[in-house]
C-alpha cells in the first residue's frame, strides 16, 4: 500500500521534511517513489510547498496520506482532506462526557468481569468488636 508521508531531512534540532510517496512497509528514510514537496516547521511561516496535481494523482491511484500530511495539506488549502484525518475522540469530548462514557462502559460490563468490592472494615476495627 502506498502512503503519502513525511521523510525527515535536515540537521539535529533543525528538522525539515520531504513530502514523499513510498510503500508503507519501507523505512522512513528508505526507498521512495516520488518527492511531492517539502515542509519546514522551524520557519516562522511553517513553509509547506507541494505539487497539488501530483498529490491528487497519487490519491486517485490509491495512495493514502497519513494523518499529519492530511492535516498539513488541509491547512495549506487542499480540499477533501478531512476524510483522511483519523478520529480524535479526546478533542471532541469534555471531561463530563468522558466520565459518563466511562461509567456507562463499566455498568455495561458483564458480571463475571466485575471484581468484588473489598470491605472497608480494617483489622483494628474488627479486633475492637471482639474485645
Amino acid at each position: 500500500m502506498l502512503r503519502i508521508r513525511l521523510s525527515r531531512t535536515g540537521r539535529r534540532n533543525q528538522p525539515k521534511f520531504r513530502i514523499v510517496v513510498a510503500e508503507a512497509r519501507n523505512p522512513i528514510k528508505g526507498k521512495i517513489t516520488e518527492v511531492l514537496g517539502h515542509y519546514n516547521p522551524t520557519s516562522p511561516n511553517k513553509d509547506i510547498h507541494f505539487d497539488q496535481e501530483r498529490v491528487h494523482f497519487w490519491i486517485s491511484r490509491g495512495a493514502q496520506p497519513t494523518d499529519s500530511i492530511a492535516s498539513l495539506l488541509k491547512r495549506a488549502g487542499m480540499q477533501n482532506m478531512e476524510r483522511y484525518i483519523g478520529p480524535r475522540n479526546f478533542q471532541h469530548k469534555n471531561k463530563k462526557e468522558m466520565k459518563a462514557a466511562g461509567a456507562d462502559a463499566q455498568s455495561n460490563a458483564p458480571e463475571a468481569s466485575k471484581k468484588p468490592v473489598a470491605s472497608a472494615v480494617s483489622k483494628d476495627a474488627a479486633s475492637k468488636d471482639t474485645v
